[in-house]
C-alpha cells in the first residue's frame, strides 16, 4: 500500500529532512510513526500525499510510483488517501456538515450524493448531532471528529494522521485514538505521526521510529514483503483516469 526505498529528501537549506528510509505499510494495518520534534514525520506524510517529492529514491503509493507520477495524476492518488491535520484546519464559517461536504463538492461529487455521503461519516464519528455547528461551538475533540470526518469521506484506502491529537485533553485523545482505531477495524490502512509514546506504549500497533531523519526502529521489520509490491495500480473509486 505505501513503500518507501532508501528515501531521501533535501531541502536546500540545512541538512536532510529524511536521510535513506525504507518501509511498507501493508493493507489494512494501523502504524504509529514516532519520534522528537523534527525527527522527518511530517516530512513522510508529506511525501506520501505529494507535498514534496523525494531527492534520492522512491515513494509508492497505491501502486503509484514517485519515480513516475505526473502532476495531473496527483489529484486522483490524493482522492485515495485521507489527511487530518494536528490544527483540524476546518473553514469556521462553515458548519460541520458544510465542512465535510466541501471535500466532495471541490472534486465535482453530484449534489444528490454529497447529503448521504456527509450524514454516514458524521454519523461514523458521532456527530450526526452538531451537522449544523459552527467550528467555534465545537469543543477541540469535536472539531477533530469533523476533520476526521472530511477525511474519510472519499472513502480512503489509507488514513494519514499528522499529530492529530496533539491540541486535546486527555479525554479527547483517548476518544479520539478509539475512533481511529474503529476506522481501521473496517479495512482502512492508518499511519498516526505522534509523539505521545505513552498512548504508543498502551498499544500494541506497529512502530515506526524516526530520529534526525532516520529510521532508528521498525517493530515490524521481520514482516515478510506485502504481495502488493507487485499489484498494478489501485483503481480509482470516482471514476477518473489517472
Amino acid at each position: 500500500m505505501i513503500r518507501f526505498s532508501h528515501v531521501t529528501k533535501q531541502y536546500p537549506k540545512g541538512g536532510p529532512a529524511i536521510d535513506d528510509v525504507s518501509f511498507h505499510v501493508n493493507r489494512g494495518e494501523f502504524v504509529f510513526l514516532t519520534g522528537p520534534s523534527g525527527a522527518g514525520k511530517s516530512t513522510v506524510l508529506k511525501l506520501i500525499y505529494v507535498e514534496e517529492r523525494p531527492t534520492h529514491g522512491e515513494v509508492k503509493v497505491a501502486g503509484q510510483s514517485s519515480a513516475t507520477l505526473t502532476p495531473r495524476q496527483i489529484p486522483a492518488l490524493r482522492r485515495r488517501l485521507g489527511v487530518v491535520f494536528q490544527d483540524f484546519r476546518l473553514l469556521e464559517d462553515r458548519t460541520a456538515e458544510q465542512n465535510v461536504a466541501f471535500a466532495l463538492e471541490v472534486i465535482g461529487t453530484p449534489q444528490e450524493n454529497i447529503g448521504p455521503k456527509v450524514a454516514r461519516v458524521l454519523t461514523q464519528v458521532g456527530l450526526a448531532a452538531k451537522a449544523t455547528a459552527l467550528p467555534h461551538e465545537l469543543s477541540g475533540g469535536e472539531q477533530q471528529r469533523v476533520a476526521i470526518a472530511r477525511a474519510l469521506v472519499n472513502d480512503p484506502l489509507v488514513l494519514l494522521a499528522d499529530e492529530p491529537t496533539g491540541n486535546l485533553d486527555d479525554r479527547a485523545t483517548r476518544g479520539i485514538f478509539q475512533l481511529l482505531k474503529e476506522i481501521n477495524a473496517t479495512g482502512t490502512a492508518v499511519l498516526m505521526a505522534t509523539h505521545d509514546l505513552a498512548t504508543v506504549k498502551a498499544h500494541a500497533f506497529r512502530t515506526l521510529e524516526m530520529n534526525r531523519g532516520k529510521l532508528v526502529y521498525d517493530t515490524g521489520a521481520e514482516h515478510p514483503v506485502p504481495a502488493d509490491e507487485f499489484d498494478p495500480p489501485v483503481p480509482d473509486p470516482t471514476g477518473a483516469t489517472p
